[in-house]
């Protein structure tokens, strides 16, 4: 009795301390882990609801709920709670193919028990009724979904058990992530093998898959998927994208566009599946895509029309192919395409630490290498030894044991010169593109600054140019696929929840086959102002706004408003130590709730609006500024402090000062002198800012691990190190500066 009540004190004292037992021998010997596992889960689960650990996004809460009940083997409640996850993700069922792995494991785990058979048969009896129940459109996901990594969930869940050795209790988050772990690579290695031959052999009896190697005219060899519906027998338009990432993504765009009626056929770039050509990114798309689209024209499935479609780099691949247009190409959809040299590898003429990993993430193997990508912990810790070294930009990749010869060629260009300009459409380029457009972009888009950048050149060079911009709360990958119900934990009016992939769909529809105009493009630029629950239809995209309101840099306290011009000339020093590398990060406390990191930032707050406004655009306007250096990075943020004291991002702006002018042609600043940089190419964004908010503009300087550090001297920033610091770099803003917010109204 006594060593009961002993249990139940220790239990309640782990309980108290967020701790649950789970024996060391559980760790060392899979038969008892197997037992004690589900156990753990059952008491992690009432946590997971708890006011301290319950995430505050019902999608995430879902996604953690439904993992738990299966490895508690509650089967029947994780299907409830996976239902409703997905229903939170996106509406419509465009997200029904979401963990669909998951789903098939807790089917089957039922069907096995209720009737007394191998999971094996169970399975298969559960794959072949769930392909045929879904909606064909989401066919070709089925692929990416089911493709879980055995490998990478097993070396993980090794990783946690081994941070466990000689523990009796687990906390909390590591309870979590255990049971999360262990369910990844419980599922996947009991399902993968047979699933991947059962949907290989549904996909067989519905589409004809054919990939060969197609050498082109200028001596490379190429790695092309064509994607063919069997009931298609008549020749199609081909929608053709070209997609550096090969691997599963060329067999699902390939079966996207045929599930649409079309031809699909996915052209991997130089150097990538079973081409022998050297690999370098983006160089030589414009060439390569010109006799790939005349090769497919002439194929016996082709109807002698050519659409193109692709996000990120499939986007910029587009514009590439157009730089030289074939007659067979009748339209493009570029999504969230990259903007060569303008927002990637730098933005702004900022060189980005993230380029790094992108190239080895294209370039390690002929497909992806997914692990070294996914793996934060390793980049994290590249670029923070590279940032604590001192080291000049240019050493980053012996840093991470991987010198790249493309990384080094990209430092090379720092302006957009040549280099850039010859890969997509420059200047007049641009009056010779007369086929139909449509760009479809995102306010929380990592690219829509290229995407941007394409559309206002198209239309600046060409006045007649046909060509289309949707715009909406869409994140990188919902602006190339659907909306999401939930960007950055925030939930999406209804109306933006639209799929964007049978927008583009039905736009091939009315340029390739004489269908009807999406109903979505009743003008030019296409945007939806968040808040409002409505789209608006505008000529361009100077229209997105009906006025401005100057947000000028004064101090509020100094000032009677920060919209008025200041009476008295006057600025605010800011100090900024290039040398620090042990520099604490500073917060800026919005309210109880909330507080933003303001580190190398300087703050200024509005008055508490007393009316409703709809900033609808992006910002421009001016720094007047002195500084002590030749040179330094600017860094904006424009925040909404809600009613209820929570902040949003509204919009974000970096730039080279000694580019701000000129993209192409650096012109350094002359030290102690007052100078004057424009702001230009910042994020866009259209969502109505309630009565009683206030506005919080942080202006600095970019100094992080996540980019290149420019110490003002001079010298190619690249090639800068610590020791070209000299003393601090110190800026006098200057409170005439203004950031110019662009307001929409009726």
């Amino acid at each position: 009795m006594k060593f009961k009540i002993l249990l139940a004190l220790i239990f309640v004292n782990l309980l108290q301390a967020q701790k649950f037992y789970f024996p060391k021998t559980a760790v060392t010997d899979s038969v008892i882990m197997e037992k004690q596992i589900p156990n753990l889960a059952l008491q992690v689960i009432p946590h997971l609801q708890s006011a301290k650990y319950k995430p505050e996004n019902t999608v995430d809460l879902m996604d953690n709920l439904f993992r738990l009940q299966m490895v508690a083997q509650d089967y029947k409640n994780s299907l409830v709670s996976l239902s409703e996850n997905r229903n939170l993700f996106a509406d419509n069922n465009m997200g029904g193919y979401r963990y669909i792995g998951f789903e098939l494991y807790s089917l089957s785990k039922m069907v096995q028990k209720e009737s007394n058979t191998s999971f094996s048969n169970a399975l298969q009896k559960v794959f072949n009724q769930k392909y045929e129940s879904l909606p064909e459109k989401l066919i070709p996901r089925l692929r990416l979904a089911l493709d879980g990594d055995v490998k990478e969930s097993r070396k993980q869940l090794k990783k946690i058990l081994d941070k466990q050795k000689d523990k009796d209790s687990i906390d909390y988050r590591t309870a979590l992530a255990l049971c999360k772990s262990y369910l990844s690579y419980k599922t996947y290695s009991g399902i993968k093998p047979q699933v991947m031959q059962l949907l290989t052999s549904k996909d067989k009896e519905r589409f004809i898959i054919e990939t060969k190697d197609l050498t082109i005219k200028n001596g490379a060899t190429l790695t092309i998927t064509i994607v063919r519906k069997k009931e298609n027998t008549s020749p199609l338009p081909v929608i053709l994208t070209s997609n550096i990432y090969a691997g599963s993504f060329d067999e699902f765009f390939g079966k996207r566009a045929a599930v649409y009626n079309y031809v699909g056929a996915v052209v991997n770039t130089r150097g990538k599946r079973n081409s022998n050509n050297v690999n370098n990114p983006f160089e030589h798309e414009s060439e390569d895509i010109y006799e790939v689209i005349d090769w497919v024209s002439k194929q016996p499935w082709c109807d002698g029309k050519v659409g193109m479609i692709g996000g990120s780099y499939l986007g910029f691949s587009q514009w590439a192919a157009v730089k030289k247009l074939h007659p067979a190409l009748k339209t493009i959809v570029p999504q969230v395409a990259v903007g060569i040299g303008i927002d990637y590898p730098a933005q702004n003429n900022i060189f980005m630490s993230y380029m790094l990993q992108w190239i080895q993430y294209v370039t390690n193997n002929k497909l992806t290498d997914e692990a070294d990508f996914a793996n934060a912990v390793k980049w994290d810790s590249i670029y923070s030894k590279w940032y604590k070294s001192g080291k000049a930009f240019r050493s980053l990749d012996t840093i991470s044991g991987k010198p790249s010869k493309i990384f080094q060629r990209w430092l090379d260009h720092p302006g957009y010169d040549q280099y850039w300009q010859k890969m997509v459409p420059y200047k007049e380029d641009f009056s010779k593109i007369n086929i139909p457009i449509l760009t479809t972009t995102g306010y929380y888009e990592d690219d829509q600054i290229g995407a941007l950048y394409y559309f206002k050149q198209h239309h600046l060079y060409n006045k007649n140019a046909n060509h289309y911009l949707v715009i909406g709360p869409y994140n990188h990958g919902g602006a190339q696929s659907f909306g999401f119900t939930y960007v950055n934990g925030n939930p999406i009016d209804p109306v933006a929840r639209i799929s964007i992939d049978d927008l583009a769909f039905s736009w091939f529809d009315y340029i390739l086959k004489g269908g009807k105009k999406p109903e979505i493009l009743k003008d030019r630029i296409n945007f939806q102002v968040m808040n409002t629950n409505t789209w608006k239809h505008v000529a361009d995209l100077d229209k997105m706004h009906t006025s401005t309101l100057k947000f000028y840099l004064q101090d509020k306290k100094n000032a009677s408003s920060v919209f008025n011009q200041p009476q008295t000339k006057n600025f605010t020093t800011q100090i900024v130590d290039l040398k620090n590398r042990d520099q604490k990060d500073i917060y800026y406390k919005v309210s109880k709730k909330d507080s933003i990191k303001m580190t190398n930032s300087v703050a200024f707050e509005s008055e508490v609006l007393d009316k409703d406004i709809i900033i609808s655009g992006n910002l421009s306007g001016i720094f007047n500024v002195s500084i002590n250096k030749k040179d330094f990075d600017t860094d904006t943020y424009l925040y909404q402090i809600q009613p209820d004291g929570k902040s949003s991002l509204l919009s974000t702006h970096i730039v080279r000062a000694s580019y701000a002018k000129n993209n192409e042609k650096r012109q350094l600043l002359q030290p102690n002198k007052l100078e004057q940089i424009p702001i230009n190419n910042s994020y866009v964004m259209s969502k109505k800012i309630e009565k009683g908010s206030k506005l919080l503009l942080l202006v600095g300087v970019n100094k992080n691990p996540n980019w290149q550090i420019n110490y003002g001297s001079g010298k190619d920033v690249s090639d800068e190190t610590i020791k070209d610091s000299g003393e601090p770099l110190e800026i006098k803003w200057y409170n005439d500066s203004y950031v110019e917010i662009p307001v929409y109204k009726d």
